[in-house]
């Protein structure tokens, strides 16, 4: 009997790491859960929802799941909150957070380790095994622990695998802008900060683009961790005052009870912007010309599945980003004066004039466009009408995303590896 302990944090790592290992977990280990238990334990993070816990445990190949509140007590004495037992036999497996919480609970519980690391490998003269994104990661690593390393992939890639022919229809991928039917997403962030900006810009591109574009479609795929009525507050002007303040375009939430007919926003112009509850949405994404995305995982999912995106770093609510990584993270996020914190530093970051959406940094350079400033919906709605009637251009972008993202098939490859370790 052996346990599988998956460490993870974010709404990001649960959705797009732990969803994909834990499936080719069972397939390698087997359905057994008698003889193999799935565990994930959550560690804080600063992007949190409080929902990851509940995402992880309706994964069927997961057992049991231990919500980072609970995550402290059991780092320092060992104990989950249900007083879980253990198998002599198991493996740790890092799916986010800090590694340094790998080798510790690795060593409490007497289990092998393994880190799944897309940049850097830390801790590797204690660590049993890396599962790393690219070779350039152990280049930084002494030769002597090159042997504990395995280059698997992009875990983010493997997405691609869950839509259905994604796999096999990437060439196609070209030929969608010859369609009747023109579709645009948009992905305007799960946290509330990011939302109060991004739902009533995002409305208001889509009211200008339709009276340019009358055959487009648009689609929001809604955050498993946010409530319809709570996306619906922020196309409200009584809830969100940022609408009336920047005159953009409101809408109301229109909801059914039958599972035939899909939610949607309806703007103040009568533009309709289906609200798509399935997740994950892939199929749907899969036929979108063009995404309107914030900053964050978004567009690191985006760009596994190659498709063309615009990113907004809208500026007119300096203090919406405050998902910053350590020290700015916490001063940003504290409470009363975390606003004034958040504005100072993203005054300063974006004045480094840096490079926010996940595939522009994997390729070191602007392989999407971000636009950053006090953005004007109409100008969006231009740009992308300029992409949906240069389809060439889109086809390029959508090119250099697959020669940029890693390759498929990390988490059969990571299972295979924990399968090594539990023989």
């Amino acid at each position: 009997m052996t346990d599988i302990v998956i460490l993870s944090n974010g709404p990001g790592e649960v959705t797009t790491w732990v969803r994909p290992v834990v499936k080719a977990l069972r397939q390698e280990l087997g359905s057994d859960k008698e003889q193999t238990r799935i565990s994930v334990i959550l560690s804080p993070c600063p992007h949190s929802t409080g929902k990851e816990a509940a995402i992880a445990l309706s994964y069927p190949e997961v057992d049991r799941v231990q919500d980072a509140e609970y995550f402290t007590q059991f780092l320092l004495w060992g104990k989950t909150a249900d007083n879980w037992d253990w198998h002599n036999q198991g493996v740790v497996i890092f799916l986010g957070g800090d590694q340094f919480f790998t080798l510790l609970i690795g060593k409490r519980l007497g289990y092998r380790t393994v880190v799944y690391a897309e940049w850097d490998a830390r801790w590797y003269r204690w660590l049993d095994h890396f599962a790393v994104m690219k070779p350039e990661v152990i280049a930084k690593v002494p030769q002597q622990f090159h042997h504990r390393f395995t280059v698997v992939g992009d875990l983010m890639a493997d997405v691609v695998l869950e839509a259905s022919g994604a796999g096999e229809n990437e060439e196609d991928q070209g030929d969608k802008e010859g369609g009747e039917d023109l579709v645009v997403g948009f992905l305007p962030g799960s946290k509330s900060a990011k939302l109060m900006q991004g739902v009533p810009l995002c409305l208001a591109i889509a009211d200008y683009l339709k009276t340019l574009k009358p055959n487009i479609k648009f689609i929001i795929p809604v955050a498993p961790t946010l409530e319809l009525d709570a996306l619906g507050s922020f196309a409200n002007p009584e809830q969100n005052s940022l609408i009336t303040k920047l005159g953009w375009v409101s809408g109301e939430l229109i909801s059914t009870n039958t599972e035939q007919e899909i939610p949607y926003l309806l703007t103040s112009g009568g533009t309709k912007v289906d609200l798509l509850t399935e997740f994950p949405a892939y199929n749907s994404l899969l036929k979108c010309q063009l995404c309107v995305t914030t900053v964050g995982a978004n567009t690191a999912e985006l760009g596994s599945l190659a498709i063309p995106m615009l990113v907004l770093l809208p500026t007119q609510q300096l203090d919406a980003m405050r998902s910053w990584d350590g020290i700015p993270g916490i001063l940003a996020n504290l409470p009363l004066i975390g606003s004034v914190f958040a504005k100072l530093i993203n005054w300063l970051v974006l004045r480094q004039k840096r490079l926010f959406a996940w595939p522009n940094i994997w390729a070191k350079s602007e392989i999407v466009p971000e636009l950053v400033g006090n953005l004007d919906p109409k100008e969006i709605a231009e740009k992308i009408v300029n992409y949906l009637e240069n389809p060439e251009e889109l086809t390029q972008i959508r090119d250099r995303l697959i020669a940029v993202r890693g390759n498929r098939g990390a988490s059969q490859k990571i299972a295979s590896i924990v399968k090594k370790m539990t023989k």
